[in-house]
């Protein structure tokens, strides 16, 4: 990642959509692998400075800036007016609610086309000012307006002029603030990111997806981070591998014992972070290689007994040296 997609910027997620296919459920508190869709999309911009939820509050599992587009259900452009007027750094990260497999990659991507791919308007041609936003393009080609990067101070001309001309910005459709931007597209490779969850059929898909053999193992450590309040990064293959071992190797029930035994140490080492963890495995790993080396040695021969140290070799102080053995040779018979 370069240093400039990992500069401040500041992220607003418009939630406040009324979910009338869902009938009527609010989107952002409905659960995708059992998290909400809200924190779904919330930890695919966990980076940002500040972020802006426009829509009705929610429990959260980080911390957010909620804002509300006036009135309420005035469309996407009054809600990311509301978004912008609460943020303040250059660059604006804006999302959808109801993208549940859009990630930090993504933003990432988009956030470096903003700096390196030239911006083109709608109509053709390159602009000379450079891109004023990155927005991706789906595996139909088509705009995604809301999953997308913005320069702060382009979006905020754009939307007061809007307002200036209709009057207000309830109920205009997105394309009239997208014609008017000089935009880098990047098309994605991974057509997941943004699918989105309309209906109840969407989120059934969206379950089912993440349950999948190439996804449920790093959605189900997401979710646990999630609920525990843990922000660590962990190398899941290093865990993996130390419960393996300790299955394999001593008993099954040892592999959920040790890496729970394993965290809890890591814990105790406030403030080390990974190292913490890379250190606990590495102990716990190198027991288990002994405890396995001492079953597949087996028993030692009598012969080969480990040696008395040299200094218990003679009389224990305080006792007699026991008398040589006398050997006898056998008495003919009857002679006994």
């Amino acid at each position: 990642m370069s240093a400039m997609s990992t500069a401040a910027y500041d992220a607003v997620v418009l939630s406040g959509g009324a979910g009338r296919r869902l009938g009527g459920v609010d989107k952002a508190a409905v659960r995708v692998g059992g998290r909400t869709l809200l924190d779904r999309v919330l930890g695919a911009c966990d980076a940002a400075a500040t972020t802006v939820v426009v829509g009705g509050r929610h429990a959260t599992v980080r911390p957010v800036t909620w804002a509300r587009e006036d009135p309420p259900g005035g469309g996407p452009l009054a809600a990311l007016d509301a978004g912008v007027r609460a943020t303040r750094a250059d660059r604006l990260v804006v999302l959808s609610v109801d993208l549940p497999f859009v990630d930090a990659a993504t933003v990432s991507t988009l956030l470096q086309a903003l700096e390196r791919v030239p911006g083109e308007r709608r109509g053709g041609g390159q602009d000379a000012r450079g891109p004023e936003g990155a927005l991706l393009v789906d595996a139909e080609g088509r705009d995604q307006p809301l999953v997308a990067v913005y320069r702060t101070e382009p979006l905020r001309r754009e939307l007061a002029l809007l307002a200036t001309e209709y009057g207000s910005l309830n109920g205009l459709p997105l394309r009239l603030l997208t014609a008017e931007l000089a935009l880098a597209r990047v098309t994605t490779a991974a057509p997941l990111v943004s699918f989105d969850c309309d209906t109840w059929e969407d989120i059934a898909t969206a379950r089912a997806r993440i349950r999948e053999h190439g996804h449920v193992l790093d959605e189900w450590i997401t979710a646990v981070k999630d609920e525990l309040g843990v922000e660590l990064d962990v190398d899941t293959t290093l865990l993996l591998d130390l419960a393996r071992d300790a299955a394999h190797g001593i008993a099954r029930p040892a592999a959920p014992l040790t890496t729970f035994l394993v965290g809890y140490a890591a814990g105790r080492a406030a403030g080390q972070g990974p190292q913490a963890v890379a250190e606990a495995v590495r102990k716990a790993t190198a027991l288990a290689e002994r405890w396995v080396a001492e079953t597949q040695a087996g028993p030692q021969p009598d012969n080969q007994a480990d040696p008395v140290p040299e200094k218990q070799a003679g009389p224990v102080p305080g006792t007699q040296p026991a008398s040589p053995a006398i050997t006898r040779a056998p008495a003919p018979e009857g002679q006994a």
